[in-house]
């Protein structure tokens, strides 16, 4: 079925409408496993429906199956239906001609929907020619025209480029420009900017509402970001465990949401202020002018010819007790200091300035030196997933420190620190023999924090921690971390771009772009009377789902 074959539709008829969708999975046991329970919904021409809901709720399998594109292992039955048109029981190769030319996609991680083997140009020009059969000049000439409309800055130089060579916002509009070359009516966008930054996540969303009004496009919007969803989406439909449970009007579900799961989630917003700072807290750690430089290499002889100044001429102060946020967007430095602040660079990084830590000069010690100061410096990392082995068992990864530092030779002591350990972070230790696949994302992240917190650690760094989270479970990190902070007096170098998080946990922030702090100051005071134009565009974009003018005006801006 292509446009031409398309039936004609009375105006207001849904473009696409899902009966009493179903869908299981088998198991490896004989059994079946349900993924989605009777969902029913519809959108119609030019309207933005929103699917909401946590990890595992059936959000993106919907989306998938609406496409024909479950697992082959996946049962389905119920009623699909595309402009009036049954197509739940249609053949691979009809369903071949339904995608890309009147519905198509763009995932949440372009960087592993994107093949890092070909251009861009070859892998926008594949589907031109595929759905439209265009080919050579006139295939490169809509290529173009695709990459300026998405905003790609000097289009015509990043044709050759590969996705690596992209920023994670210009990957993102690539994937958009994928999606739209075969003009499709409707665009099913799979959260699509949780990876990116959050100006260049407003940027991305009104790009999106721009193309969307000149085409007249329908779009499937999956997300759990409940402040993009009062910005984009005309109606809701909110999933949890494979089922819609409720569903309406944008405004009426957030004035009036009636299930109980709605308001769960409405009100899972990270929420309150750290506690006020005790008087006369000692620093845990300090810095003074820290610069850390990678030196840039060319020619046949690796000849340094200029620097990456990652980090330069930062100063900071953070006291027991505190948390310092440090934001601002990708590669503005917030990373490295982190792990300046633990002395965990490469070793091609060239350091100076001061970074002390519990009152020692880090770029003095030696690695012998500086390894009885590890314990009392630990890290929490963005993906729980990434960080914890798969080979180990949760009391193995969470005793590692110990068994490191020689703090408990006794391995049934040992297991009852990580026992301890495991029910502070709010875990249940029966699990502590099972492996990290076996867990929730929330889950996972709470086992990051049991392993640095068994070691009693003074200064954790936690970079952006709860940014791969669903809301409520971002909300119960937060809440975690003030009550561990309070009962221990830690201090905290909290490293974010999600500055709703930010706000509920920092009681001072400093503002990075370009490797320098551009802004520093009490959180109220940077939150309420931001004095940069960079600062005021963060929170603009972060708190009111704006794209300020000075930021969203210039896609280059995004360039790596």
């Amino acid at each position: 079925m292509t446009h031409e074959q398309a039936p004609e539709q009375a105006p207001g008829d849904p473009i696409l409408k899902i009966s009493d969708l179903r869908l299981s999975f088998r198991s490896a046991g004989g059994g079946s496993v349900e993924a989605l329970r009777g969902v029913s919904f519809e959108i119609r021409k030019g309207e933005t429906l929103a699917l909401v809901g946590e990890s595992g709720s059936g959000k993106s399998i919907t989306a998938l199956a609406a496409m024909g594109l479950q697992p082959a292992s996946a049962e389905r039955s119920g009623s699909i239906r595309w402009r009036g048109e049954e197509t739940i029981d249609l053949k691979e190769k009809q369903l071949q001609r339904l995608r890309g030319s009147e519905m198509a996609m763009i995932f949440q991680e372009p960087m592993t929907a994107l093949n890092p083997l070909h251009t861009i140009r070859r892998q926008i020009v594949e589907s031109l020619s595929l759905h439209r059969g265009l080919r050579g000049a006139a295939a490169t000439e809509a290529t173009l025209k695709l990459l300026d409309e998405v905003g790609i800055p000097d289009a015509a130089r990043r044709l050759d480029a590969y996705p690596h060579q992209l920023s994670g916002g210009q990957r993102q509009r690539v994937m958009i420009a994928m999606a739209l070359a075969n003009d499709p009516d409707l665009l099913i966008a799979d959260e699509p900017t949780t990876a990116l930054d959050v100006t260049v996540q407003a940027q991305i969303l009104a790009l999106l509402k721009r193309l969307q009004a000149e085409r007249g496009m329908a779009m499937l919007f999956i997300t759990h970001d409940l402040g993009v969803v009062r910005r984009m989406a005309d109606r809701v439909c909110v999933m949890t465990k494979g089922e819609i449970v409720e569903q309406g009007p944008t405004e009426e579900i957030f004035l009036a949401p009636k299930h109980d799961y709605t308001r769960k989630l409405l009100g899972s917003e990270p929420r309150g202020r750290p506690s006020p700072l005790p008087e006369g807290a000692p620093l845990a750690a300090e810095a003074r002018e820290a610069r850390v430089w990678f030196p840039i290499h060319t020619g046949f002889f690796r000849r340094v010819t200029g620097h990456v100044k990652a980090v330069d001429g930062v100063s900071f102060d953070l006291r027991a007790g505190e948390t310092l946020g440090v934001v601002g967007e990708s590669g503005s430095g917030k990373s490295t200091l982190g792990f300046a602040t633990l002395r965990l660079l490469p070793h091609e990084a060239e350091r100076s300035g001061e970074i002390m830590v519990l009152g020692h000069d880090m770029q003095k010690l030696t690695s012998r030196e500086i390894r009885p100061f590890r314990r009392d410096m630990q890290a929490v990392f963005q993906d729980p997933f990434g960080s914890l082995s798969p080979r180990l068992s949760v009391v193995e990864i969470i005793a590692e420190g110990l068994k490191a530092h020689g703090l408990t030779p006794d391995p049934q002591e040992r297991r009852a620190r990580v026992a301890e350990a495991m029910v502070e972070v709010g875990l249940d230790p029966v699990a502590m023999d099972r492996y990290p696949h076996e867990f929730s994302g929330g889950q996972r992240q709470r086992i990051s924090i049991a392993r640095a917190m068994a070691l009693k650690p003074k200064l954790v760094i936690l970079d952006e921690p709860t940014s791969a989270l669903d809301v409520t479970v971002q909300a119960q990190i937060v809440d975690l971390l003030r009550d561990l902070q309070q009962k221990y007096g830690l201090a905290y170098m909290f490293i974010s771009h999600d500055l709703r998080v930010v706000r509920a946990l920092a009681h001072r922030i400093i503002v990075m772009k370009d490797g320098q702090v551009v802004e520093a100051g009490p959180a109220e005071e940077i939150f309420e009377r931001p004095k940069t134009d960079y600062a005021r565009a963060l929170i603009a974009a972060a708190l009111h789902n704006e794209a300020p003018p000075a930021v969203a005006a210039s896609p280059a801006a995004e360039a790596s």
